[in-house]
């Protein structure tokens, strides 16, 4: 097409906040572009977004769909972070009953393109009669992509036991250092995965039916990985960069941050542990306990994040051990819910991250040269993840047994004090530091988005030979 003709495109993302905030991201680049974008969420969903620049309003609508019930589902529940990841499956069959108010808000809407994530498998039917390109957008690395395999492989029966993926598969192309899940991860992440219509499917038919593959990653951090998923899908893959977070701070929350900043001054230069496990990461309480000793026997200064869990049968808010947080004061800072994590990273003061592995964490800590203590939740590709990242040595695993996820507090410690202090670790430090030029290349990442943006305007499926 003409690059000066405006597009109108929708983005379409999964129903949780590590989806939705990359999806706008994008949405804001494409919108300073002149193109219109349409916002698809659920009224929960787009509430939780931050608010746009007011150059950009114009460009961008955001188009509200209540989600449909479905049996088993709580009451109100919009997003992973509100339900226990075995309630996730439930979260998918509402989602995909979004089928229907989507399909008629495109057939008047004239859009030109859908943006959308692994979820939406029935969506080449409804987009394909209606003339609709489809760009499949993975929030993901490059190495998650590769260990599914290409669309007859995540289609198939390929993989029949979970000890199947426990094993580098056979069409990886690239030495890539036994990035596999472990047992306990398969048998947690399976928790998640609805019956009906397995994760593996949805990718598979969506693969197949877009025009082409982004994902939010970058050739000089994973060349081989996207080389071998443009031979795997036989069709474009064009990275969308790592779309590095801007620092920022809503105003109403300054009196929290100038309380942790305070903390933080008083500590030396790169001294402090950072621990978040993210929103959506449910430990038992044996485990909790144990991460929490290890933390303590680090003998190191510390701010632990403890988010609030969704509460199940059987399960409890909070599960610190008693008085934990009155022996550890002088030192250590437990905070609960929302804290502003950006800045806590960005602070001279900041050591290592003991880190869940999602993606968007590790690209925060890697932004701020954060060499990382890998703690894998478990939860989609963070397995994946922790092993790549280990491999690249820019962070340590915990060592955990591969078949019930259990592991010790003195295995924390040790692995802590490594990363963190001990000269051993050294290489940890360095390689982390060394990752800003990618992490933290604003450039870079534009250059990345700009490509994307072009090979959209540009698009000609008769020009794709791959």
């Amino acid at each position: 097409m003409d690059r000066t003709e405006k597009l109108h495109i929708a983005m379409f993302p999964w129903l949780a906040y590590g989806h939705t905030m990359p999806f706008l991201e994008v949405s804001k680049f494409l919108a300073q572009k002149g193109h219109r974008i349409s916002y698809i969420s659920t009224p929960k969903n787009i509430s939780r977004l931050p608010k746009l620049p007011p150059h950009l309003s114009s460009n961008i609508s955001f188009v509200e769909f209540s989600l449909p019930h479905v049996h088993g589902l709580p009451p109100g529940v919009e997003s992973t972070s509100e339900v226990p990841i075995h309630k996730v499956p439930y979260l998918k069959r509402a989602y995909d009953k979004l089928r229907d108010p989507l399909t008629d808000f495109l057939k008047n809407s004239n859009v030109n393109w859908i943006i959308h994530d692994f979820a939406p498998y029935w969506l080449p039917g409804i987009a394909a009669p209606l003339g609709i390109n489809l760009v499949f957008f993975s929030i993901f690395n490059a190495s998650t992509s590769t260990f599914g395999g290409p669309p007859t492989a995540l289609l198939g029966d390929h993989r029949k036991r979970l000890e199947d993926f426990t094993v580098v598969p056979e069409w990886i192309d690239y030495p890539c250092n036994n990035v596999a899940f472990t047992l306990y991860e398969t048998v947690n992440y399976q928790q998640c995965v609805d019956d009906d219509v397995p994760d593996s499917h949805r990718i598979g038919r969506l693969i197949q039916g877009c025009q082409f593959v982004t994902m939010r990653t970058c050739f000089e951090f994973e060349w081989d990985a996207i080389k071998l998923l443009i031979k795997l899908y036989q069709k474009p893959v064009v990275p969308v960069g790592l779309l590095p977070p801007l620092l920022s701070l809503p105003s109403n929350e300054d009196n929290k941050w100038e309380a942790i900043k305070s903390w933080l001054d008083s500590k030396g230069e790169k001294s402090v542990l950072y621990i978040a496990l993210g929103s959506e990461v449910n430990l038992s309480e044996e485990s909790m306990h144990q991460l929490a000793f290890g933390i303590e026997k680090s003998n190191l200064p510390f701010i632990w994040v403890v988010r609030n869990r969704p509460v199940d049968e059987g399960q409890m808010n909070d599960i610190i051990p008693p008085g934990y947080e009155k022996r550890v004061s002088k030192r250590g800072l437990v905070l609960r819910d929302w804290v502003p994590q950006l800045r806590i990273l960005a602070h001279s003061s900041g050591g290592g991250f003991l880190t869940h592995c999602g993606w968007s964490s590790i690209i925060e800590a890697l932004k701020y040269r954060r060499a990382l203590i890998l703690f894998s939740g478990g939860n989609s590709g963070q397995g994946l993840n922790a092993r790549l990242l280990h491999g690249k040595k820019v962070g340590l695993e915990i060592e955990r047994n591969e078949v019930d996820g259990s592991f010790t507090s003195d295995l924390v410690a040790a692995t802590i004090r490594r990363v963190m202090v001990e000269p051993e670790g050294e290489v940890f430090r360095a390689n982390a530091q060394a990752m800003r030029e990618i992490f933290c290349n604003e450039e870079l990442n534009n250059n990345y988005l700009n490509e994307f943006t072009r090979f959209i305007e540009e698009f000609s499926p008769s020009a794709c030979h791959c």
